[in-house]
C-alpha cells in the first residue's frame, strides 16, 4: 500500500490554508500534509496549528525566518513518511483535484509526474512570456523537455529524491535532476486557477536567479563526475592561445628583431589566459564545497518550532 505525503510550503498566506486543507481532504482521503511556513509575518503559523490539533495527519514547520522555496520543500521532504510525495502551492491556483491523476500515473510506473499549467491564470506579459521563455530555455540547455518546470504540482517517487541535493533556488530545476539521475518523467496537464486572496511572492530578480542556477544544474548535470571534460577544454584553448603568442613573439624576436619586452601583446594575454582559468576553477571549487558541504548533512534552514509528533 502506497503512503502519501503532501508537501506545501506557505509564506503569508493565512487566507488560503484552510481552504487548501478542505480541498484536499475532498481530493483524497489516506495522506500526511505537512505545512512549511516559511518566515511568515502572518498569522498562517496559527492556521497551521489549529488544522494539525484537529487532524493528526496534518503537521506544520515553522521557519524561525524566510528562507525561501528551495528550503522549505527540502525541510518538508526529510519529515515526510510517505513513498510518494505530492508538492503544491498554498496560494490555491494548484487544483488538489488533479491529485489523483498524478497518483494514477505515479502507479503506472513513472518516477516523477510534472503539472503543466497549460491554461495558465496570470499576467500574460509578466508572468506567462517569461515563464515560457524559460522553460524553453531550461528545456534546451538540460536537454530534459518540459512546458512547466515552474509548476510546483509535481508527484515524486521519494527514492528518486533521495538522489538530489537541494539548496539556493534549486527548487525549480528537480525535473532536470532528476532527469539527469535517470527517473522516468511524463507532463500532464493540470487545472491553474486565479490567485484570489494574498499577494504573488514572484518578482522579476528571478528571472536573473533563473539564469544562473541554470549554469550551475547543466555543470551539476553534465560535468559533475567528469569535470576535467569542461575546465580541460578552456586549458586546451588558454595554452593553445599562449602558444601562438609564443611563436609569433619568436617569429617577431628572429626575423623582425623586436624583443620581447617590446612585445606587451604576449605578456597581455598570457595574463589573461592565466586568470581565465584560475577564475573558472575558483567557481568550480567554490561549487564542488558548496555540494560537499550539503551533502554531508548541514541545512540551509532553522526549524523554529514544530507541531507535536504523534
Amino acid at each position: 500500500m502506497r503512503n502519501i505525503s503532501i508537501i506545501v510550503p506557505v509564506y503569508n498566506e493565512e487566507k488560503n490554508i484552510k481552504e487548501l486543507y478542505i480541498e484536499i481532504l475532498s481530493a483524497i482521503k489516506e495522506f500526511e500534509l505537512i505545512f512549511i511556513d516559511d518566515g511568515s509575518t502572518d498569522k498562517s503559523w496559527n492556521v497551521i496549528k489549529d488544522i494539525s490539533k484537529n487532524d493528526s495527519r496534518v503537521k506544520g514547520i515553522r521557519f524561525a525566518r524566510n528562507f525561501g522555496q528551495t528550503a522549505a520543500m527540502k525541510a518538508g521532504i526529510k519529515e515526510a513518511k510517505g513513498d510518494i510525495i505530492i508538492t503544491m502551492d498554498g496560494d490555491l491556483q494548484n487544483d488538489p483535484n488533479d491529485i489523483p491523476m498524478l497518483l494514477k500515473k505515479i502507479d503506472e510506473g513513472y518516477d516523477l509526474v510534472n503539472g503543466w499549467r497549460k491554461n495558465r491564470k496570470d499576467p500574460f506579459f509578466t508572468r506567462v512570456i517569461p515563464s515560457r521563455i524559460a522553460n524553453w530555455l531550461i528545456s534546451w540547455v538540460t536537454g530534459i523537455k518540459l512546458n512547466d518546470y515552474g509548476c510546483s504540482l509535481k508527484a515524486y517517487r521519494k527514492d528518486i529524491l533521495a538522489k538530489i541535493d537541494l539548496y539556493g533556488e534549486m527548487h525549480r530545476f528537480i525535473p532536470a535532476m532528476c532527469g539527469y539521475a535517470g527517473a522516468d518523467i511524463i507532463e500532464v496537464e493540470v487545472n491553474h486557477r486565479p490567485r484570489t486572496k494574498g499577494k504573488s511572492k514572484y518578482g522579476i530578480m528571478r528571472v536573473f536567479k533563473v539564469l544562473l542556477d541554470l549554469m550551475v544544474v547543466k555543470f551539476m548535470g553534465n560535468f559533475m563526475t567528469k569535470p576535467v571534460y569542461f575546465f580541460g577544454v578552456f586549458s586546451f584553448c588558454s595554452i593553445f592561445i599562449s602558444a601562438i603568442f609564443f611563436l609569433i613573439t619568436i617569429y617577431n624576436k628572429w626575423y623582425n628583431h623586436i624583443f620581447v619586452k617590446d612585445q606587451p601583446l604576449f605578456i597581455v594575454a598570457i595574463f589573461l589566459s592565466i586568470i581565465g582559468v584560475l577564475l573558472g576553477l575558483i567557481g568550480v571549487i567554490a561549487e564542488m564545497l558548496t555540494r560537499i558541504y550539503y551533502s554531508s548533512g548541514k541545512s540551509d534552514y532553522y526549524i523554529k518550532e514544530k507541531t507535536d509528533e504523534r
